[in-house]
């Protein structure tokens, strides 16, 4: 919709959205999205104004302090929802994505409350992950594979920790610090620092 009302609100956002570079808006395609459904309805045009902008500025600069954040720590990425799913793409070019899915598995299995379904859950986790020749075998040694066996007799929701331990420890110092130095990653830091920088000269 073109508004020719002088000093329209739509009007002026949607110049501001022209001067921000393309890495920006497709980094922010399903904010952008969102704000053309909104200027395609007459009688909600008028009304994005100023906490419109702010709003997807904030969203913007929450989502480019993410991608930054997760060089932190292991952690940052692990609490981050795009997070663990850039670093599960990643693991997956390295063969490697059983560890991120057991420790997710994991996770999950931690809050279920049914004894029941515990003792199902942990049987399918260990017959798919821990057991010797798994599907989807994890890297851990014999000892923690043979304590998590054990647990099995009367599974709790830390029957699975040690294992877990190990495998975090293992995608920490080993997967973790690649995906660090990885292309794909390097791309997304410099995507997020060009969007903060131009989000600071438009400001």
């Amino acid at each position: 919709m073109s508004c020719w009302m002088p000093g329209c609100p739509a009007l002026s956002m949607c110049r501001g959205l022209a001067a921000l570079p393309i890495t920006c808006l497709e980094r922010a395609k399903d904010l952008k999205t969102r704000l053309g459904i909104l200027l395609h309805k007459p009688e909600l045009g008028h009304r994005i104004g100023t906490s419109s902008k702010l709003q997807l500025g904030s969203r913007r600069r929450d989502s480019s302090r993410e991608v930054l954040e997760w060089r932190e720590s292991f952690d940052q990425l692990l609490k981050s929802k795009s997070g663990v799913t850039a670093f599960h793409t990643f693991l997956k070019t390295e063969f490697s994505e059983e560890n991120l899915d057991f420790w997710l598995a994991c996770e999950d299995f931690k809050k279920t409350r049914s004894k029941t379904k515990l003792a199902s859950k942990a049987n399918r986790i260990f017959e798919e992950f821990v057991q010797n020749e798994a599907p989807r075998e994890v890297n851990i040694d014999h000892e923690t594979r043979e304590i998590t066996r054990k647990n099995l007799s009367g599974a709790t929701s830390a029957c699975f920790n040690e294992a877990q331990a190990k495998t975090r420890t293992l995608m920490e110092k080993d997967s973790y610090p690649r995906f660090l130095k990885s292309a794909s990653y390097q791309d997304m830091t410099k995507q997020a620092t060009s969007c903060g920088m131009s989000k600071r000269s438009h400001t």
